[in-house]
């Protein structure tokens, strides 16, 4: 988990986010919820890759892992740390889905942002 939020942190520059703010708290936040539900639901994945894009106005955070299980994001469906996820990503006109990962087993689970001004 510290590695992924070492490599969003120096990411960050590139992106326009401002270290130490509080949205960037909240992205730093987002990647280790995800990393951690990784780890504790797809113990079967040996790897999270953990990915941070900037484009039309939007920050997205995406963790891919090799668990096909999709987890189920109606409210009051999600469990504690994906319910807390969905709540960061609207205090940024943001939301959380996940997919079926590409050309591998697995999801990725995507949280946007809107980029604050």
């Amino acid at each position: 988990m510290t590695r992924a939020r070492e490599a969003v942190v120096k990411r960050f520059g590139e992106v326009g986010v401002a270290p130490g703010s509080a949205f960037a708290d909240a992205v730093l936040l987002v990647v280790s919820e995800l990393v951690v539900n990784v780890l504790r639901h797809a113990p079967r994945s040996p790897v999270a890759d953990v990915g941070i894009t900037v484009g039309a106005g939007q920050l997205v955070v995406s963790v891919a892992d090799a668990e096909p299980r999709m987890p189920d994001l109606e409210p009051g469906a999600t469990g504690a740390g994906l319910q807390l996820l969905a709540e960061l990503a609207s205090e940024y006109d943001g939301d959380v889905s996940v997919e079926p990962a590409v050309g591998h087993d697995g999801k990725v689970v995507l949280v946007r942002f809107r980029m604050p001004s």
